[in-house]
This record gives structure tokens, sequence and C-alpha cells, in this order.
């Protein structure tokens, strides 16, 4: 049986109180490019990443899905060593993070949320300094980054300057930055934002085409699609803690069985949603936490309880200002764990 090539134990990460930063000195959140976290521990403390276990086998697409501030940041800057662990184990391609980041480093490749190529140096010149701080010079580092520029459909652009390319091709550029040295594990944190569709879809493709391949991939992204199209499996995260890790399919069945469906109201909520719990279909019914106008419905019925709900919204003197509907779906078992929506 082959080793995982990802594993973590009680993975944790705090930052702490920001009275207790000294002035000037970089903030926890921001020193790990991650969005800032929202769960508090002792005396101010930012819990950004809470008793973490994952286990991520080898040739796996393997996503982290969350909403921005759950912790998928932290995670991806812990496994590739630029943020240190408060406490935990994490173990990447049989390296340990904590004692051994320089084995780490060599055999990971990472693609940051943006670009960040040395703008001075053309296309392929970016790929060929980033070989030598692996060791890889001369004319194998130049076959590589000649390979890998024709494989991402940008070898037109080898000698362009990084401002003459557009930003999906921008991103292309840091896929075979991230690979030029032929690591085993590949890590992508949020690698489509900013794009547009077309060059998100050119995206996609490119990571089943290194997934067909048999490498590890691990994708961090917050938006549902993305996840459902491109992962073997996922772990939904928020605030910090894991709350399902499985297959798409299995994580879709395990949604509630009825239609989501969202009324939003002119005043509080409360009321209609004491209401709406006996109406007949209606699984549960509750006020969206954060959103105390909202009303939020499980139903077997669909769309057909809409008019009951309705109704007595109007009995309890409120009126519905908007109405959406979703089948059981990732977003739905979301909302189910979290009380709230992906973005």
């Amino acid at each position: 049986m082959t080793s995982p090539a990802i594993q973590t134990s009680a993975l944790r990460k705090v930052y702490p109180a920001p009275s207790s930063i000294p002035r000037g000195a970089p903030r926890g959140p921001a020193v790990a490019g991650a969005a800032q976290p929202t769960a508090a521990g002792p005396a101010g403390e930012v819990v950004a990443l809470d008793a973490l276990d994952l286990e991520i086998r080898e040739g796996e697409l393997f996503g982290l899905l969350g909403p921005n501030g759950a912790g998928k940041s932290t995670t991806i800057g812990i496994l590739t060593t630029r943020v240190r662990p408060s406490g935990g184990r994490a173990t990447v391609a049989g390296a340990d993070v904590g004692t051994q980041p320089v084995a780490v480093r060599q055999r990971i490749g990472v693609v940051p949320q943006r670009p960040n190529p040395d703008r001075g140096l053309n296309a392929v010149e970016n790929l060929l300094f980033h070989a030598a701080y692996f060791g890889v010079t001369g004319g194998e580092a130049l076959r590589r980054a000649s390979a890998l520029l024709e494989q991402l459909g940008i070898a037109d652009k080898a000698t362009a300057k990084v401002d003459e390319l557009s930003g999906g091709q921008q991103q292309r550029l840091m896929i075979a930055r991230a690979l030029i040295h032929e690591p085993s594990v590949i890590f992508l944190d949020e690698p489509t934002v900013g794009l547009d569709p077309q060059a998100r879809l050119a995206l996609w493709e490119i990571l089943r085409t290194l997934h067909r391949a048999g490498r590890t991939i691990v994708l961090t992204t917050h938006y549902m699609d993305e996840a459902e199209k491109l992962c073997d499996r996922l772990a939904i995260v928020d605030r910090g803690k894991l709350l399902a890790l499985d297959t798409t399919d299995a994580l879709r069945a395990r949604a509630p069985g009825g239609t989501l469906v969202e009324i939003a109201l002119d005043g509080d909520a409360s009321g209609a949603a004491e209401r709406a719990a006996s109406l007949p279909g209606v699984q549960r019914a509750e006020v969206a936490p954060r959103s105390p106008n909202v009303l939020r419905v499980f139903s077997d019925r669909g769309g057909l309880v809409i008019s009951p709900i309705i109704q007595v919204v109007q009995e309890g003197g409120r009126v519905a200002t908007g109405v959406t509907l979703a089948p059981p779906s990732l977003e739905t078992l979301f909302i189910a764990l979290t009380g709230r929506k992906l973005d």
C-alpha cells in the first residue's frame, strides 16, 4: 500500500490577538496570504485552523472547498512551508513540513492565487530562472521550459514580456513554473479567481490533463462548480474546521433531501419561520444566520411550497421581496453544515 501524498494530523494555526502584535509587524492572516479568519480563541486569538485531519492520495485531484476566511489558504500555507503551524503535524511527499521544510519545497510546485512572475523577464526566462533554484540548468532547463510552454499552449509567447500576456496566459505561465522542476505534488490556491470564463475553462482542461498524467493536485476554491467538475474528493472547510470529506457524489448524497427555498422579507423572519415549520411538505424552516430578514425552508415538495409560505408570511404581516430555489446539491449541503452560503 502506497503512502499518502499528504497527511495532516490535528493541524492547528492560531494567530495572536491584534493588540499583542508589535507595532509595525505584519499581522498573522496577512502573512499567510489568507482572508481574515472568523473564529476567535482565548484572549482574542484568531483560530485560522482547528485540528485538521486530512489524507490525500497519490495521483488524486483533491479540493479544499470553503468561503473566504475558511482556512483554505492557511492550510496551503502550512503544507507549502510558508506558514508555521501552531500544533499538529503534516507531511508532504514523505517529508515533514516542520522538520524538513527544504525537502518539502523540493518536492512541491505552487501556483499562487495571483500570478507573481518576474515582470522584468520574458516567459521562458521566468521558467529558466525558477529552474535554476532547483539545480536544473543549461539544455535540460531549456528543454523542460519549451515542452511546458508547448503543453500549456503558450509556446508562441516564449519571448514575450509578462505584461504582454493576458491574465489566463500569466496563470498558465505560473503552472509551467510550478512544474519546471518536476515536483511530486502541485498546489493551486484559488487559481481561477479573476479569470474570464473562457480562460477559466481552459485552465480546467489543463488541470484535467495534469491529473490524467498522474499528478497529485491540491486545489483550493470557493467556486462550487469548479470543485464538482474537477475534484476526485472534496474537503468542505469553514472557520478552520473540517466539516465533511468525501467524493463529490457521496457529499451530494448527504445534502438535505428537499429543495432549499429562501424568501427575503421586508423585516424579521423569525415569526414566519415558526409558522412555516408546520406547513405540509416542510422539513425544516429557520431564519438564515446573519440574515435576519431571510426565511430559509427545506421542502420535499419543491416550488409547490412557495405559495403556502408566502401566505403565512403575509398572515404574519410581512411582505416577501424575493424568492430563490436550489435543489439538493453541494451548495445545500454546505448551507446545512454551516448555516451560510458559500459565496
